[in-house]
C-alpha cells in the first residue's frame, strides 16, 4: 500500500466532477487500498478519489475514530437517492481544506446507492455522523468543497488567507 498525496484548495482538480467507474478490477483494488491507507494516515474519516488526484467516483470512509479498529467501507459510483430533514454539521473539516473547520448545513438522513469494492450493489441508509461523511465525500466527487456550503463571508476570508499562505 502507498500513501497518496492529498490535493488541497485551491487545486482546480478538486472542482472537477469525477468520472464514473466502469470496471471493477485488480488495479481498482490497489487504488482503494491506497486511498484507505491515505485516509488513515492523514488522519481522516473519509476520502474521495479526486482528493488524491484520481479521476474516479470512489469514496472510502470509516466513521469509527478508534485507531485500533480500522474497518473502512468503499462506495463506487455513489449517488444520494433520498434525503430527509436538515441539520447543521458542527465543526466539519476537510483534508483538502487545511486549517478550517465550520458549521455546514446538511441533510439529517441520506440513502446512498453505489457498488462495493467487488462491484456488488450497496445501499446505505445513514443518519448522524455517517450521513455527514457520505454527503461530504459525495460532494467531492461532484466538485463541491465544504467551503462551498458555508457563508460567503467565511468562505471569502478563508480563500484570501489560504491564497496568501501558498504564495
Amino acid at each position: 500500500m502507498s500513501v497518496l498525496d492529498i490535493l488541497t484548495f485551491p487545486d482546480p482538480f478538486l472542482k472537477q466532477r469525477a468520472k464514473p467507474v466502469d470496471n471493477v478490477d485488480d488495479s481498482l483494488q490497489q487504488i482503494i487500498e491506497d486511498m484507505a491507507e491515505t485516509m488513515y494516515q492523514a488522519p481522516g474519516v473519509g476520502l474521495a478519489a479526486n482528493q488524491a488526484g484520481i479521476d474516479a467516483c470512489i469514496i472510502v470512509f470509516d466513521p469509527n475514530t478508534d485507531e485500533q479498529s480500522r474497518d473502512f467501507q468503499v462506495l463506487i459510483n455513489p449517488v444520494i437517492i433520498e434525503t430527509q430533514g436538515r441539520v447543521v454539521s458542527e465543526n466539519e473539516g476537510c483534508l483538502s481544506v487545511p486549517d478550517l473547520r465550520s458549521d455546514v448545513p446538511r441533510f439529517e438522513r441520506v440513502v446512498v446507492e453505489g457498488l462495493d469494492r467487488r462491484g456488488n450493489p450497496q445501499k446505505i441508509d445513514a443518519t448522524g455522523f455517517l450521513s455527514t461523511i457520505l454527503q461530504h465525500e459525495i460532494d467531492h466527487l461532484n466538485g463541491i468543497l465544504f467551503i462551498d456550503r458555508i457563508s460567503a463571508l467565511k468562505r471569502q476570508i478563508y480563500k484570501r488567507k489560504r491564497l496568501k499562505e501558498i504564495k
